[in-house]
């Protein structure tokens, strides 16, 4: 079998229009062509750290979805799902991405449960961690969240670093922030990415200090513009990254759309492509993407490189993606999950006066980051939504036994009425609602607790749902089916005032433990930075 078009030779930063001939799915040939394509072929796209959980669907219909916009691998950190489930979510997780032809590269979850400050439903020790890192399956250990745990050599994270090391497999970071010596201690027990860094100056001081920077942009967190001038400078130190992408933004892209933006705007093509195809493919040794002789069939085929229109994916020689369809479908999969709450009630979620001033929550559009904010209590005997200084409950009900619900409140969403919840919360997976009336905000929780697990949008009698049966994270329902209803949901939520682009993406992460400042757990409200519980009110 041969392929013909323009080639972007990463290696010898070249392009020149070339024939390439496949056998049994290996590139044997690649020779200069004296005739002129107009396509361009390029080797396949990595997205180099992503859950696939958050896209709410399954591995093998991210696959459907992704090979349209030349995705041929992922490394996946299957986290979300190990924190419901434990080791039967990362088998699923396996199991099923084997059903399709689109590679994935899973990771032994390093902080499951992600704190001891919340309830989540399943413990992986250093001694599973271990197991699983001597899996063929199993490809790095995943990001290691508890930097604190390796800045102070604590005995359980460091032996999960010490089983990676003795593999010879890589160690993933995430270290929102960390500077100077801690970053250096951290840096030095073998932790060797970070997708976390917000600013230029952060990421630079990570590289000068020996760390791959993995550029996210996702749902909720976005990151490029503020990152991409590190092409000018580190491009062999760059690899692109989703991290978490809802399913209404995998239709409309992937790596690709990343790719082309930064084409688009004039960096260097080779730099770019690079970093999302041979960087990942070198540093989580996964042979993927590489267009050379002797390497498998995994490339793509573009009209133009600023669009990135992908007209063909290639995968082991064997085209996945073409003439606009996929050739390959998304097996029904079993459920898998782990719900064991009841409903809860109006009065469990009241919020007497106790103290002059309020902690409260501050989210920000596009960020996973909040601000830890005081504001004078408004209320003499009890506190309720405030939407004139957008000023919202926010309650959190933990979805694996029946424990009494936390409640604190939050700055952001700017909803005038209604409420809605969901069961996807990082990294725990508990139930977490924003809104204003407790009633709706009870019918929300409760609409989620019939399901046994999914996103609910409540305005008084009305209750829209989508129901996430496997995990309460995700559903085998095909990737479009799941971004036509979701976007309905957030348009309803549009309508009562949220102008978040992300609502469902934003709200999940305001119970993520180890992202500063103030954060909800299923306990109470969480201080990162002294990481500690701390109480609503300041006497």
């Amino acid at each position: 079998m041969k392929l013909f078009g323009k080639l972007v030779e990463i290696h010898s930063r070249s392009v020149f229009d070339a024939e390439i001939s496949i056998e049994n799915g290996i590139i044997t040939t690649i020779a200069q062509s004296d005739k002129t394509y107009e396509r361009f072929i390029l080797p396949g796209l990595t997205d180099a750290h992503v859950h696939i959980e958050s896209s709410m669907v399954t591995p093998a219909a991210f696959a459907v979805e992704a090979v349209k916009h030349g995705t041929i691998a992922v490394v996946s950190d299957p986290h979300e799902i190990a924190n419901v489930c434990g080791i039967k979510g990362i088998d699923f997780m396996i199991e099923n991405s084997l059903s399709v032809p689109m590679k994935f590269f899973f990771g032994a979850p390093s902080c499951v449960p992600a704190t001891t400050f919340e309830t989540n439903g399943a413990s992986i020790d250093e001694d599973a961690v271990e197991k699983l890192l001597n899996r063929n399956e199993i490809h790095y250990l995943s990001e290691v969240m508890n930097y604190p745990g390796v800045i102070n050599n604590e005995a359980s994270i460091m032996k999960k670093i010490a089983s990676a090391k003795k593999t010879g497999k890589p160690i993933d970071g995430h270290a929102p922030c960390l500077i100077g010596n801690d970053l250096e201690k951290y840096i030095g027990s073998g932790i060797t990415t970070d997708h976390e860094c917000m600013t230029y100056k952060e990421a630079e001081e990570k590289i000068l200090k020996g760390m791959k920077i993995l550029i996210r942009e996702g749902s909720a967190a976005r990151n490029l513009d503020n990152l991409k001038e590190l092409y000018l400078k580190y491009p062999a130190e760059l690899m692109l990254c989703s991290d978490d992408l809802h399913p209404e933004m995998l239709v409309k892209g992937h790596i690709n759309r990343l790719v082309g933006k930064l084409i688009s705007e004039g960096y260097d093509i080779f730099d770019v492509i690079r970093s999302a195809t041979i960087n990942p493919a070198l540093h989580y040794n996964t042979n993927t993407g590489l267009l050379r002789v002797g390497d498998p069939a995994d490339l793509i085929v573009v009209d133009n490189l600023e669009k990135m229109n992908v007209i063909e994916t290639w995968i082991s020689g064997v085209k996945v993606f073409g003439n606009g369809g996929v050739n390959f479908s998304a097996a029904f999969a079993s459920e898998l999950n782990n719900f064991n709450c009841s409903k809860i009630s109006t009065e469990e979620i009241k919020v007497l006066a106790g103290g002059s001033k309020v902690k409260v929550i501050e989210a920000f559009d596009g960020e996973l980051f909040t601000k830890r904010i005081i504001v004078p209590a408004w209320g003499k005997e009890e506190l309720c939504s405030d939407t004139e200084n957008d000023i919202l409950k926010i309650v959190v009900k933990e979805r694996y036994n029946d424990s009494p619900p936390s409640v604190g409140f939050i700055k952001g969403f700017n909803l005038k009425h209604g409420a809605f919840a969901s069961s996807v919360a990082h990294d725990s997976h508990n139930i977490i609602c924003v809104g204003v009336s407790d009633n709706d905000i009870v019918n929300a929780i409760n609409a989620v607790v019939e399901m046994r697990g999914g996103l609910a949008v409540c305005t008084g009698d009305t209750i829209s749902k989508l129901k996430l049966e496997i995990g309460g994270i995700m559903t085998s329902v095909s990737c479009a089916e799941t971004a036509e209803n979701y976007l309905k949901l957030n348009n309803e939520i549009s309508g009562m005032g949220c102008r978040l682009k992300a609502p469902f993406m934003t709200l999940s992460f305001m119970a993520l433990l180890v992202i500063p400042e103030l954060k909800i757990g299923d306990k109470e409200l969480f201080d990162v930075v002294s990481f500690s519980n701390t109480k609503i009110f300041l006497k």
